[in-house]
């Protein structure tokens, strides 16, 4: 039997010797067959785009929130044939960016060589290399990485350009397309917005200098940089006379002659400018400098939204009249993040600084609620009281003590009613008490990077955009949520591929409760607070918010919530100075905002805040935040797991006679403990 058993096992078949040869062979060749039909699919795609180019390029295209092609990238083009560009422009390229265009078959042997050898040198791409053609090719299809895979690409599109398309009409679109700096695509806008003249007409030191801003755009911009724009140019002098284009005499003819140019780039269109030139910031920014055709930029703004915000700060400024003045609104989606409204100033095309997220300035009482929220977050209740509040001093730092607004200073206040009344010396004793590190790790956590450790930063004196707050301010009433600003939402290429894909960002850092309890704060701000004037200026939907202010009223502020929008104005001056006297937030931001609210009131419709669950809900004085008695004002408030609930009756109001009772034998059992403990020195 074993022997018949083992003759068995010996005529089993085994497994084939060469069997995981072949699967690998399989593998590889279907790969390379997927490859190969990916390949064609990328060049006859690419081979249609080229065609099309035969009857003119296109433009990418900003999409709004809603879906609707909203504006061009590039507002200011005037695409010219070949004929109507000065020679000197089309010979001052030629020479400084490829001086082989004509005799060569898109790609350049000599420039690669040379620009291979420098890339193995430092171990990455850091010379192009690449003719205009190549230029051209990533101009329209890709991206501005520096990467192998990208290089390929575009030599690879070169080639497929110089079949399709003559050089002239090559450097045609050339011409038309690249970017010049300061918002100006092509060589016939930039003339007119550089010299106030057609390409045509242009001499050989304006072409010269034209020519000299394809290398760094944005660094020799000659709004900016017109010292560095003037020594480029020379350097294209020098090459067009070495390529025998111009003659000695004609080079320092160029060198000697007076150039008349704006003084700034001026702006197709004004309209949203602070918010479009934003966003094709932030498409260069992540696409590289070129300027692709058929492209589609998703993005998450409204233009009703952001017309109401331009509106809102244009009436605002008029209703203050006073010169120089300025004021920044953002408005977003506190539940994701998207931005709806973006605006910088007063007037793009005067001073395109956009203010709304680039200046960075002190929000006064407006970072307070994040100093209230670190608090309730480590176990304080809404009710909480602060003692000893006319003794706060700042630690070693006693020649500095807070000092409210209006000048009255109480003795005690639970933490709603001092947010309430925007106490200064409250903020500064609630950071005391619950430390630095805790405001602001809070800080940090909802994007407010950055501020100082210091005994005055709960009256906010670190430094913020109005971007920032704003995007802060929406963790109140998204449930404890830090949400990152979102202005695009993703890029499409010409194909429908998304080219760029930007997830909604968030994370907790508060808990629902704490949350929800900050919120109900604020709303008191705006419904009995410093804020209160926002009910008089037709404000009827449920908000909240906190207005700032900074010392001798350099910086207003006001920022605030419904359940649909966050929204933050600052107002101020580009050089920090006095706005007027009197000038609080609650005077100067607050109206702009209001107004902001009422006119987006049906396209942002505002609901209930609803509390989360597990919260209790308790009854008390809206005067004393005791427990009421028969005649007190009463109020909900809102208790989370571990707050102390407040058990005596409110001292102020009369109750009933069994309320009167029972609050004498408190306030006799009280006294007798006072006593005690001075007795026996508890």
């Amino acid at each position: 039997m074993r022997l018949r058993a083992l003759s068995d096992t010996l005529r089993r078949p085994g497994p084939r010797p060469h069997a995981g040869r072949d699967l690998a062979v399989a593998v590889f060749v279907s790969t390379v067959a997927a490859g190969g039909l990916l390949a064609e699919l990328w060049v006859g795609r690419h081979y249609f785009a080229i065609w099309r180019l035969t009857r003119g390029v296109g433009d990418t295209v900003f999409y709004s929130g809603d879906g609707r092609p909203w504006f061009p990238l590039d507002e200011q083009r005037r695409d010219v044939s070949l004929d109507q560009v000065s020679p000197y422009v089309v010979k001052a390229v030629i020479a400084v960016e490829d001086r082989r265009f004509y005799r060569h078959p898109g790609i350049d042997p000599v420039g690669l060589v040379r620009a291979g050898w420098r890339d193995v040198r430092s171990g990455g791409v850091v010379e192009g290399g690449s003719t205009l053609t190549q230029q051209l090719a990533r101009t329209l299809f890709l991206s501005n990485e520096r990467t192998w895979a990208r290089k390929a690409k575009e030599a690879l599109l070169a080639l497929m350009l110089e079949q399709v398309l003559t050089k002239d009409q090559i450097l045609e679109l050339y011409l038309n397309r690249v970017y010049l700096s300061g918002g100006v695509y092509g060589v016939e806008a930039m003339s007119r917005k550089l010299f106030v003249k057609r390409a045509r007409e242009l001499s050989l030191a304006e072409s010269a200098l034209v020519a000299g801003l394809i290398r760094a755009p944005s660094a020799l911009s000659p709004w900016s940089n017109i010292e560095g724009a003037l020594q480029r140019s020379e350097r294209v002098l020098a090459k067009m006379r070495q390529e025998g284009f111009i003659s000695a005499e004609d080079e320092r003819s160029a060198l000697h002659a007076h150039l008349r140019i704006t003084s700034s780039p001026g702006l197709a269109d004004t309209r949203s400018g602070y918010v479009k030139d934003y966003l094709r910031q932030l498409f260069r920014d992540q696409m590289g400098g070129d300027h692709p055709p058929d492209w589609q930029v998703r993005t998450t703004f409204l233009p009703a939204v952001q017309a109401a915000a331009e509106q809102s700060v244009a009436a605002g400024l008029r209703r203050l009249g006073i010169p120089g003045l300025e004021a920044a609104l953002v408005a977003l989606d506190p539940s994701t993040g998207d931005l709806l409204a973006v605006v910088g100033g007063h007037d793009f095309n005067a001073a395109p600084f956009n203010r709304a997220v680039r200046s960075r300035r002190q929000p006064g009482s407006a970072f307070k609620p994040f100093v209230y929220a670190a608090a309730l977050e480590r176990g304080m209740s809404p009710v909480s009281v602060l003692d000893n509040l006319q003794s706060i001093a700042a630690g070693a730092y006693q020649e500095w003590a807070p000092r409210n607004a209006e000048g009255y200073a109480p003795e005690s206040q639970t933490l709603r009613e001092a947010l309430l009344e925007s106490n200064n010396q409250a903020a500064v004793a609630l950071q005391q008490r619950i430390g630095a590190g805790a405001v602001l790790k809070v800080a940090d956590e909802v994007g407010l990077h950055g501020l100082p450790n210091v005994p005055s930063l709960a009256l906010g004196t670190g430094l913020v955009t109005p971007l920032e707050l704003t995007a802060a301010y929406a963790v109140f009433p998204n449930g404890g949520w830090a949400v990152k600003p979102r202005a695009i939402v993703r890029i499409l290429d010409d194909g429908g591929s998304t080219a760029y894909e930007n997830p909604v960002d968030r994370r907790r850092v508060l808990s629902e409760p704490v949350a929800f309890q900050a919120l109900t704060m604020l709303r008191d701000v705006v419904d009995m607070g410093t804020a209160a004037s926002a009910r008089s200026l037709g404000l009827r939907i449920p908000a909240g918010g906190k207005t700032g202010t900074t010392d001798e009223f350099k910086d207003a502020w006001f920022v605030g919530f419904s359940t649909s929008v966050v929204a933050g104005v600052w107002v101020g001056f580009d050089q920090p100075a006095a706005i007027g006297r009197d000038a609080y937030g609650a005077r100067v931001a607050l109206p702009i905002w209001a107004e902001f609210m009422r006119r987006t009131a049906r396209a942002l419709p505002a609901g209930e805040f609803q509390p989360p669950p597990g919260m209790r809900e308790v009854e008390l004085c809206r005067v004393s935040y005791l427990r009421p008695v028969e005649t007190c004002p009463v109020y909900v408030e809102y208790f989370k797991e571990g707050d102390d609930i407040p058990s005596r009756l409110c001292p102020i109001h009369r109750g009933s006679f069994r309320q009167e009772a029972r609050r004498a034998v408190d306030d006799l059992l009280a006294s007798l403990g006072r006593k005690l403990r001075h007795i026996f020195k508890w």
